[in-house]
């Protein structure tokens, strides 16, 4: 698809991440408005509060950009979706009848605070990367034994806190936990000593479910994509993991990007899942090209440092599909919400400077990265800032992510006392 001309004149350049093929989602405030829904294009913001009170936006009996989040156009489902769509590319186009009634309702992003675009329901996080999968499993068991024997069959996955997802941006406070050294018969309760991020994409659940669901309906059902950080103590998880997974390692935070790109920017830009060895069962069988070609980018700061890039990497090389992860999580009948939010698991390719976590790139810590400053690291210190970003590249134009980023703080001082 060709870039899509808008009289916006900076949703026309080429490395903008909002073109108007574009058109991602969020929630913005300013010194004088309070945060509402927004729409991004170019380098400008569309109040979509004020777009629908002037009947500029009209798609339903009754108001849906009244409150702060897009969960209320997410319950209209797919009709609704691709109505809006359409009237925000008829009404940005170049040429539109329509462009002196948007022009005063647009804004600067630069001028404009960037808030959580939903409510997130429920979350949960998969373990979906074939690369990353192998790589944590070889330190850990071995090569022989680096997938479990589950792995092939079905994407694996954890419910995570809703309450922690964050939005770019959020500071990051590093956490306390039991903490186990091998040459130790007690754990020690102390701050992370090995703190780490973790590059993936987040799918956002855009129609509820009360039973299992094909992967096509799966993927209907997901409105749109961001980039998702899941900070990770892996010194916390390395004790408590067994036998039940993840649990306080996984519970700090989690933080998205401020914008949800939608299903219908990146439908150019599927591909397919890779060749398996192992056929998949039926309800999770690939039913065509169900993962994007997304390129994405992890750097990290120090403190009043420019940035190093870590890795890059690209979505294409996920094992399973959201679609897939959807209809999994859906099997056992457990219901869907709007608003959940599924996040890929860590997305590494097949070399070093593909991995998409500190714990593979410094190979648990026994391989410290030289950062282009002159620092080291194995894993975050307090004050770096870690910076995701990604986006599809198209024919002269992109559909971008913007960024996610958060910076580390010290670690509260503990509340307990001898």
């Amino acid at each position: 698809m060709p870039l899509i001309h808008s009289w916006v004149t900076s949703a026309n350049s080429a490395d903008t991440d909002f073109p108007l093929n574009n058109l991602p989602y969020g929630v913005f405030s300013t010194d004088q408005l309070d945060p509402r829904c927004g729409v991004a294009i170019g380098d400008m913001i569309l109040d979509m509060g004020q777009a629908e009170a002037q009947g500029i936006i009209d798609l339903t009996d009754e108001p849906l950009f009244e409150l702060p989040f897009w969960n209320d156009l997410m319950e209209q489902g797919p009709a609704v979706w691709t109505a809006l769509r359409n009237r925000l590319t008829a009404l940005l186009s170049k040429g539109s009848k329509d462009q002196h009634l948007i022009e005063p309702l647009l804004l600067p992003v630069a001028d404009a605070t960037l808030h959580m675009p939903l409510v997130v329901s429920e979350f949960t996080d998969f373990y979906a990367g074939r690369h990353h999968a192998t790589n944590v499993g070889t330190m850990f068991r071995g090569p022989e034994n680096a997938l479990p024997p589950n792995w092939l069959h079905m994407p694996i996955g954890y419910n995570g806190r809703a309450s922690s997802v964050v939005v770019s941006g959020t500071d990051i406070r590093r956490p306390w936990g039991q903490l186990k050294s091998p040459d130790h018969d007690t754990p020690a309760f102390l701050p992370s000593r090995r703190f780490d991020m973790e590059l993936e994409m987040g799918a956002i659940v855009g129609m509820a479910s009360d039973g299992p669901l094909t992967v096509d309906q799966a993927d209907a059902a997901i409105f749109g994509y961001v980039l998702l950080n899941d900070w990770s103590a892996r010194d916390i998880q390395a004790w408590e993991y067994q036998p039940l997974g993840p649990f306080q390692a996984k519970a700090t935070a989690t933080s998205i990007s401020p914008w949800i790109v939608t299903k219908a920017a990146l439908d150019p830009f599927r591909t397919s899942t890779p060749e398996r060895e192992v056929p998949l069962l039926d309800h999770l069988k690939d039913t065509g090209p169900m993962l994007y070609d997304i390129d994405l980018t992890a750097a990290l700061a120090p403190e009043g440092q420019t940035p190093t890039t870590l890795t890059r990497t690209n979505y294409r090389e996920m094992y399973y599909s959201a679609a897939q992860q959807l209809a999994h999580h859906s099997t056992s009948g457990c219901p869907m919400n709007v608003g959940d939010l599924l996040g890929s698991g860590t997305i590494s390719g097949p070399t070093k400077p593909e991995r998409g976590s500190l714990l593979e790139l410094s190979w648990g810590g026994k391989d410290p990265l030289t950062l282009d400053t002159g620092d080291t690291r194995t894993f975050l210190e307090d004050r770096d800032t870690v910076t995701l970003s990604g986006h599809a590249q198209g024919d002269g134009y992109r559909i971008g992510f913007g960024t996610c980023a958060g910076r580390i703080m010290s670690a509260h001082a503990t509340p307990y006392r001898p």
